[in-house]
């Protein structure tokens, strides 16, 4: 009896391109610097867009950038010290675990196992890398009145808002997309498990459907657990 193919839609030729393009980018064999700095790089060319976005669609906030002064310099620390540093790490994380679900022979488990490994370590890093810069902040900068509690407290709120890009750290949450919608795609296309789940979609869309559902899932357990911390702070 012929074993039955385990099912991968990046088979199709429609994605073989597509899988070919994004394995050049991503692997777990190439030099480390070279991950780091393509990894960089792309983080950059999702924030910048998505930031952009936020300036227009915030009232008189281009104004106050392009009149210069220390709303700028403060937009430009802000960004530096703390949108890269967060965009980078949590788009590293997703790239290399895109680059280990290429590799068969690493990747033993099911590939739909590492699209919740990689929400779970979003909902704690995302958080965590915040709390970490603000406390950072308050220290080197002076931020948040110098105080380090205070910092603290504002993260919860701050992130709780987030999801409904309603501030700058929206921006950072979904500018880690770009790292994201790779990852899940190839994962659930080369999942045995969702295999007959994604059967039954239409083929192009389904993928990303099933892709931004769990993109959606990380960024709504970010908000909910910030919300909840919120909460408990008063």
């Amino acid at each position: 009896m012929v074993p039955k193919r385990r099912f991968n839609i990046l088979d199709l030729k429609p994605y073989m391109c597509q899988r070919s393009y994004m394995q050049r980018f991503f692997s777990v064999d190439m030099p480390g610097i070279q991950f780091v700095s393509i990894v960089l790089a792309f983080s950059l060319a999702a924030l910048l867009p998505v930031l952009c976005l936020y300036i227009l669609l915030s009232p008189g906030f281009a104004a106050a950038l392009a009149a210069g002064g220390p709303s700028l310099a403060r937009f430009l620390r802000q960004v530096t010290t703390n949108g890269l540093p967060v965009v980078f790490a949590v788009n590293y994380v997703s790239f290399f675990l895109f680059a280990v679900i290429q590799k068969p022979k690493v990747a033993r488990r099911d590939t739909a196992f590492f699209v919740l490994v990689d929400i779970l370590l979003r909902a704690i890093l995302f958080p965590s890398l915040h709390a970490l810069i603000y406390v950072l902040s308050a220290d080197w900068f002076e931020s948040f009145g110098g105080s380090r509690a205070t910092a603290l407290s504002v993260v919860a709120p701050t992130l709780a808002r987030s999801a409904f890009f309603e501030n700058i750290s929206g921006v950072y949450l979904y500018a880690t997309m770009i790292s994201a919608l790779p990852l899940y795609v190839s994962a659930f296309g080369q999942s045995e498990f969702l295999g007959p789940t994604v059967r039954r979609l239409p083929i192009k869309a389904g993928l990303m459907l099933l892709a931004l559902f769990a993109f959606a899932l990380s960024v709504g357990l970010i908000a909910i657990g910030a919300q909840g911390i919120a909460y408990l702070q008063g």
